[in-house]
């Protein structure tokens, strides 16, 4: 059966549809075409792929189909469409990572994010745009919502795939903004998990903050994904990588949320602070305690340090990217877009004493945090300033989304609000390898929506 026609963009959970493949009602393979069908309706509008490999694609989900069939699926992902950030590389296809610069490039390998989902039966749609280098110099795809206004960055392609239903799930990456910010602007489900919890081998935005995102169309696939990820390949080395039950983990109601105003509070929309500010009225009357700046010394003490963290965080970058960077200006600077050159020119001074006393205050801004862990379950705060803004030459604002990158800790954006016609999320901040405990959080929260 041909995917039912669009007028406006639609999530396409694979974890419900799934159910029905043992009894053949429906098979991977159908699932993809569906898939496919939408992949013609809407890349061109929305530019979401930089390449795609639909024959193998094809073969994937009927080798699917067979499993499901025998009753023996890989695992519960098995059949899920998938789309992979084209700054993580992929056997058959290049990686070309946003840059002129890598036109054609192939590594002729897998990434272990990458390996481990066709372990576990993924069927792997193309690699989604991404932003130069993963940084912020925007690649053209356009936001599904309204093709006139971003949507957002690093993970452009990986939002807007899964928005439109071409891919359930799309891999990300994050060391500023650029998995919530997009699941936010895209009305997906965006999950950074804390730093180093998914083997990023083969992944090229690999600085000390960035994590393998995930942007999915439900929550339950968000977890299932990283979970069969993890599952197979672990964490970064040294680490343990994700923890938590092989399934999402049941909603869990908490005692008491901390809502951050970050330092984006006041540039934020007058609507997305009324969207923010009813929820924590129904979250009261639910029962939950609601700390703020304003009535709580430790959460005080944390806002007064989140001023810092986009400055720090770039500091940090600027220092682990220099050299990089500094190799890819004398192979030739003028297939470097404007906002690349000025970034990295602006941290090109930094010295390794500076890199260690960036990293000594980061360390020290994460410890207030950490005691944040012994009142509260979770924080709460905005995703963005508002909805996606207009225009196409910028990413959009980071303030609400790069602290929990400079935490290190697990962030979700959950698409339960709307700024002036526009998707906006709901962001879930938790604490250091407690995961599964703000997946728990997240999902009974959303039923307060």
């Amino acid at each position: 059966m041909p995917a039912p026609e669009q007028t406006k963009p639609t999530l396409r959970p694979f974890l419900a549809a799934a159910k029905i493949f043992a009894s053949g009602a429906q098979t991977p393979r159908q699932f993809l075409e569906d898939s496919l069908a939408l992949l013609e309706r809407w890349e061109p509008k929305i530019g979401a792929f930089v390449t795609t490999n639909l024959p193998a694609a094809r073969a994937a989900a009927d080798r699917s189909t067979e499993r499901w069939r025998a009753g023996k699926p890989a695992s519960p992902i098995d059949g899920m469409p998938v789309g992979i950030k084209d700054i993580i590389e992929t056997v058959d296809m290049p990686t070309e990572m946003g840059s002129s610069l890598f036109a054609g490039w192939q590594s002729r390998k897998d990434a272990a994010c990458v390996r481990a989902l066709r372990d576990a039966g993924a069927v792997i749609i193309g690699k989604t745009v991404t932003t130069e280098f993963a940084a912020s110099e925007p690649r053209g795809t356009r936001n599904p919502w309204n093709l006139a206004h971003t949507p957002g960055g690093s993970s452009s392609g990986s939002a807007a795939s899964v928005a439109v239903g071409i891919a359930s799930t799309a891999l990300g990456t994050q060391v500023i903004g650029s998995t919530i910010r997009p699941a936010s602007y895209c009305g997906c489900f965006g999950f950074k998990p804390s730093v180093n919890a998914l083997n990023r081998q083969g992944s090229h935005d690999y600085q000390s903050q960035s994590c393998t995102g995930i942007i999915a169309a439900s929550l339950e696939d968000d977890w299932q994904v990283a979970y069969e990820i993890a599952a197979r390949v672990g964490g970064d080395a040294g680490t343990p990588g994700l923890q938590g039950p092989h399934s999402v983990p049941p909603p869990r109601k908490p005692r008491t949320l901390a809502l951050l105003e970050t330092a984006g509070w006041d540039i934020a929309d007058t609507g997305a602070k009324e969207r923010l500010n009813e929820f924590v009225a129904r979250t009261k009357v639910a029962g939950i305690a609601v700390k703020t700046r304003h009535d709580d010394k430790a959460v005080a003490a944390l806002e007064s340090e989140l001023p810092k963290v986009t400055e720090l965080s770039h500091r940090c970058n600027g220092w682990e990217g220099q050299w990089f960077f500094r190799v890819m200006r004398e192979r030739d600077a003028a297939k470097m877009g404007p906002i690349t050159r000025e970034r990295t020119a602006k941290y090109d001074g930094l010295t390794l004493a500076d890199y260690r006393a960036d990293l000594k205050e980061r360390a020290r801004i994460r410890a207030v945090y950490a005691a944040l862990a012994e009142s509260c379950d979770a924080c709460i705060t905005l995703p963005a300033p508002g909805g996606a803004p207009e225009g196409l030459g910028s990413t959009g604002n980071p303030e609400f989304a790069v602290p929990a990158s400079l935490l290190g800790v697990p962030a979700l954006s959950l698409p339960l609000f709307e700024d002036d016609g526009m998707p906006l999320g709901l962001q879930i901040i938790g604490f250091f390898d407690r995961d599964a405990d703000a997946f728990a959080v997240a999902s009974w929260l959303m039923q307060t929506r």
